[in-house]
């Protein structure tokens, strides 16, 4: 009788060891992954400054040659990206290129300034992955008649 108790007890102890240790365990583990989740978004804030800056030199550089000058550039889009603005948010002429990010808890936007006029459609560029895009000084700009523009476009 005293080996069974005995069996029992033992096995009382390391439930409650185990349990203790789970209790520990599982805040150190949200707050790593909370930490991990942070750290990615700050990775997609500094790719998307990196790939607007990629395309505003590039818009930057055909714009100074003028039409009908273009250039493909390609640009890596990293995850958490919802939208590329091209110009200004309501898709006409403009000095920026944002790109807009959104995690868990917030929406950030990531914009780069361009000397020239820029314009374009690169909101179909929202998911993670490399694209080239068509970047092409235009001397009668396709979102605003009246201007010249370095429009954008995803290449098909």
């Amino acid at each position: 009788m005293g080996n069974a108790r005995t069996k029992g007890q033992a096995s009382l102890e390391l439930l409650i060891t185990l349990s203790f240790g789970l209790a520990v365990l599982l805040p150190v583990a949200t707050l790593a992954y909370i930490q991990v989740s942070s750290a990615n978004i700050s990775l997609s804030g500094i790719e998307s400054q990196q790939a607007a800056s990629k395309l505003s030199s590039a818009a930057t550089l055909v714009g100074s040659e003028g039409p009908p000058a273009k250039q493909y550039v390609e640009v890596t889009v990293p995850p958490g990206v919802t939208n590329i603005f091209v110009g200004n948010i309501i898709g006409g002429v403009g000095h920026e290129i944002i790109f807009e990010i959104v995690s868990a808890t917030n929406t950030s936007d990531v914009g780069v300034y361009t000397p020239v006029n820029v314009s374009g459609n690169l909101g179909g560029l929202a998911s993670q992955g490399t694209y080239l895009v068509n970047v092409s000084a235009q001397s009668i700009c396709p979102s605003n008649p009246s201007q010249e523009c370095v429009y954008m476009e995803p290449v098909v």
